[in-house]
């Protein structure tokens, strides 16, 4: 069980899910300010706990392509944190550009995943698909906590800091739920 190429596996579906889309739709997400795709994630990862306790859905997705959703939307969080929301058509980046941002994004989810995992011990492994699901929408609720403060924190990290943790837990579930590990 190898994480770092489980999660280059994850990482490769993901990356070429957004360039495509990128090329369908070009970069129309840079309008959406932070708290619009924080809802994005939400509703992806509520659709997610909803069908693990349904066991049954009516529209023809499973949880899979919720995941992805959550970790694309999670990496456009963390571009529109650094370059900000654009307010009209001129600030849209090429696809390219957009692609170049999601690298260095996903490469440090993954450099903060090989990190913490040296120091847990690799213990998600041991999780269940439904609690990492759980600590997605906790990790929503945080961000919309700090969303409605504004910004401001007393000791707690930063909206950066929960997006990564975000794409992690989601890599963690497409890993079990896609990968033999």
């Amino acid at each position: 069980m190898d994480t770092s190429s489980q999660f280059d596996q994850i990482e490769k579906v993901c990356y070429e899910l957004f360039t495509k889309k990128a090329i369908d739709y070009g970069t129309a997400w840079r309008i959406l300010r932070i708290s619009s795709l924080t809802d994005q994630i939400y509703i992806k990862a509520q659709r997610i706990r909803s069908l693990q306790e349904k066991g049954v859905a009516k529209v023809d997705e499973g949880v899979v392509p919720e995941f992805i959703g959550i970790i694309n939307y999670s990496v456009m969080a963390l571009i529109q944190l650094e370059i900000g929301v654009a307010d009209s058509y001129e600030g849209m980046i090429s696809p390219e550009e957009a692609s170049q941002f999601y690298l260095k994004y996903i490469h440090n989810a993954k450099a903060l995943m090989l990190n913490k995992n040296h120091d847990y011990g690799e213990a998600w492994r041991n999780m269940r698909v439904a609690s990492l699901t759980d600590i997605i929408l906790m990790k929503l609720l945080r961000i919309k906590q700090i969303e409605d403060n504004e910004g401001l924190t007393i000791v707690s990290e930063g909206l950066d800091a929960n997006y990564y943790d975000i794409i992690n837990y989601a890599v963690f579930a497409l890993i079990k739920l896609t990968i033999n590990n």
